[in-house]
This record gives structure tokens, C-alpha cells and sequence, in this order.
């Protein structure tokens, strides 16, 4: 029997915010893109319940081992969403989850995606999702499942935020990792393309307090403040795993995400053994020093929050150094030699940094002053 009153106002699903037809629009404009990640092992296509993935491409290996991670992009989508461009901030979500997987030498095999929005444009929404598609490409992974989940109320009609995980393998027996590192191994620094993904709330707080508009232009930029902080992340998959199959004596990776260098590289350092960093072996990118001016950001402040100018940390012993280089120039990356692993017993001279990020390993020493223009 319908309970329905006749003499009351109806009140449909998308009179309530959720627009399900412009979610079935999204869909369609975003199938080419993530049909386009696909290979022999994914089955079933698009658009069902759950992504499949065929499992038989690990029978060969010896003992495989998967590994997973999950993560979003954080405030950076704050500055996607104030200057329109959406077509980035995905690539920010493969370099953040991927290269997590990437530091144990996993490679990775599918991801999925979650968009929660206040309201579906269809346009922006497959703009955020060819972006995810596009890096998962570049990193040979296919994007399997996703979700975009309508929440009116909840989030403004332009507002959104993005998610995702990704699953990857690797053999348990060439597993990178702290019980490889050993005393007089190198550090090689992998630079970062920007801000990548981390300290955003820092970072438009300083825009606040100094005034700044991202549509200025930023002459040490030669763009656009907007521009140079949607800059997006480099993804090191293609370039680490690559050498991981090439080099041998690479010990360990570190991807260099919220927390800083010292606190990521201290994670894959074993206990007993300390790194020992020089400020000056790098010139540090201009906007670090611009949110450092922008905000009167304490130096010690600014390096346990950005990344300043390093994405990836490779410990490797000191007969590979030149071949990492190498590699690394050969996808465009500049590397450089951040300092050595040594004692965690030696006297300590700089800024120490361990136990952090739930981690009882090595330790980290930042030595001497950044070059900062």
C-alpha cells in the first residue's frame, strides 16, 4: 500500500543533492581512460561490483609477497579546486600510493579510486579520474575499480576530495629493506618535481598570512604561484623499479612524503646506524624558500613538514652510486649524494632525528646549512 501524500510536496533523490544521472555521465566519460590501464590479467571490463584482477601472473614466482597501500592527496585539492584544473591532482594519488609499494621493490599490479564530492560534474570528475588513469600507465598499473560518492550537505556543490589503494608484489627474498643497509653504503637523493603532495595546509596558510593570490606570477617560478603549487608529483616507479632489475647493491628506497627526509629516510635504516646528511649538497628549490619567506617558517619547521626538493632516497653501496645516477638522468631526474650511513654511536654534530612515524630503526643527522636562494 503506497504511503505516499498526495496533497504534500514530493521530494526526489536529486531535489535531496545526488544527481545520478550526472554520475552515470561521469562514468561514460571516463571509461576510455580507464579501460585504456588495462591488460590481459584484468577481468571483466568496466562498471562491475568489484574489480578482477587474474592472480595467475604470480605461479612463476617463488614466494610472492603483496604489499598495499592507501592514501589521498590532502589539502593540495584545495588548490585544484580554487583554480579549476583537475586534470593533475590524479597523478598526485598514483606517485602518493605507488611509491609507497615501490621503497620494498613491489611492483605494482591494480589500483582503485575514491572521489567523494558535494555535487557531480560529470567534466570534472573524468578530468580527476584521466589524470589517475594517465599515471597509472606511466607506472604500468591498472586502475580496476573506483567510486564516486555523492555527498550533499556534507561537502560544498565544487568541493571533493580523492583516495585511493594499490596492491603489488614482490619476492620475498628481493625484498628492500633496514636489514640490508649497511654501515658505508651512500645516499643518493631523486628530486622532487615541486611540493608533490604533502604540508598543503602549511603551505596555503603562509598565502594567507603574506597576502599571496595563486594567480600571481612568481618571478623564480616563471609562472604562476597556482601553477607552481599544482605542479604534480613525480612518479618514481618508472624510474626506481627499472634500476632495482638493472643495479645491483641497492639496499633500501625512501619515499620522502609528510614528515620530511629525516623522518622517512630514519624508517628504513636499521637500529645501530645513523645517516649522516649534508644540508649543502643540494640548491633548494625556490618554492620551499618562498613559503619560507611567505610564513617566517621556521627552518626546522619547514624540513619536517616539505620535502625540500628531494621525492626519493636510494641506500645503495658505493659501486653503484654512478649507475643510479645514471638511470635517474636517463628518465630526467636529477640525483644527487646526499652523505653516507655511519654509526648511530658517533658523536652528534647536527640535527638528530629518530623513533618517529611508530619506528624503532636508524637515525638521521642533518648537517650544516641549505643552499636557499
Amino acid at each position: 500500500m503506497s504511503t505516499e501524500n498526495p496533497d504534500a510536496p514530493q521530494l526526489t533523490y536529486a531535489e535531496a543533492g545526488v544527481d545520478t544521472a550526472a554520475g552515470d555521465s561521469a562514468v561514460e566519460l571516463m571509461k576510455a581512460a580507464v579501460a585504456g590501464t588495462h591488460g590481459p590479467n584484468v577481468v571483466g571490463g568496466f562498471g562491475s561490483f568489484a574489480g578482477l584482477f587474474d592472480a595467475s601472473v604470480l605461479a612463476g614466482m617463488r614466494r610472492p609477497l603483496l604489499a598495499t597501500s592507501t592514501d589521498g592527496v590532502g589539502t593540495k585539492v584545495e588548490i585544484a579546486r580554487r583554480l579549476d584544473k583537475h586534470d593533475t591532482i590524479g597523478q598526485d594519488l598514483v606517485g602518493m600510493v605507488i611509491d609507497d609499494i615501490v621503497v620494498i621493490g613491489a611492483r605494482p599490479l591494480f589500483m582503485t579510486d575514491y572521489i567523494a564530492c558535494g555535487s557531480v560534474d560529470p567534466e570534472r570528475i573524468a578530468a580527476i579520474v584521466g589524470g589517475i588513469a594517465r599515471a597509472c600507465q606511466a607506472c604500468d598499473t591498472a586502475l580496476i575499480g573506483g567510486e564516486t560518492a555523492e555527498h550533499p550537505g556534507l561537502l560544498g556543490p565544487d568541493e571533493y576530495d580523492i583516495a585511493g589503494a594499490v596492491t603489488g608484489v614482490v619476492e620475498a627474498d628481493a625484498m628492500l629493506g633496514p636489514d640490508r643497509v649497511e654501515e658505508g653504503d651512500v645516499v643518493v637523493a631523486l628530486a622532487a618535481s615541486g611540493l608533490h603532495s604533502n604540508g598543503y595546509s602549511l603551505v596555503r596558510a603562509t598565502l594567507e598570512a603574506a597576502g599571496v593570490g595563486l594567480g600571481e606570477h612568481h618571478e623564480d617560478f616563471g609562472r604562476t604561484v597556482g601553477e607552481e603549487l599544482l605542479e604534480p608529483t613525480r612518479l618514481y616507479a618508472p624510474i626506481c623499479l627499472p634500476m632495482l632489475e638493472r643495479i645491483e647493491g641497492i639496499h633500501a628506497l625512501s619515499h620522502i612524503t609528510g614528515g620530511g627526509l629525516g623522518a622517512n629516510l630514519s624508517r628504513v635504516l636499521p637500529e645501530g646506524l645513523r645517516a649522516r646528511v649534508i644540508r649543502s649538497a643540494w640548491q633548494v628549490p625556490p618554492v620551499f624558500t618562498a613559503v619560507h619567506t611567505w610564513g617566517n617558517v621556521p627552518l626546522a619547521d619547514l624540513e619536517n613538514t616539505l620535502n625540500m626538493g628531494i621525492g626519493m632516497a636510494v641506500v645503495c653501496t658505493p659501486d653503484a652510486v654512478d649507475e643510479v645516477q645514471a638511470m635517474a638522468s636517463e628518465q630526467d631526474c636529477d640525483s644527487w649524494v646526499l652523505g653516507e650511513i655511519g654509526s648511530d654511536n658517533d658523536p652528534i654534530e647536527g640535527t638528530h632525528i629518530s623513533g618517529v612515524k611508530g619506528v624503532a630503526g636508524g637515525s638521521v643527522e642533518l648537517l650544516g646549512d641549505y643552499r636557499m636562494s
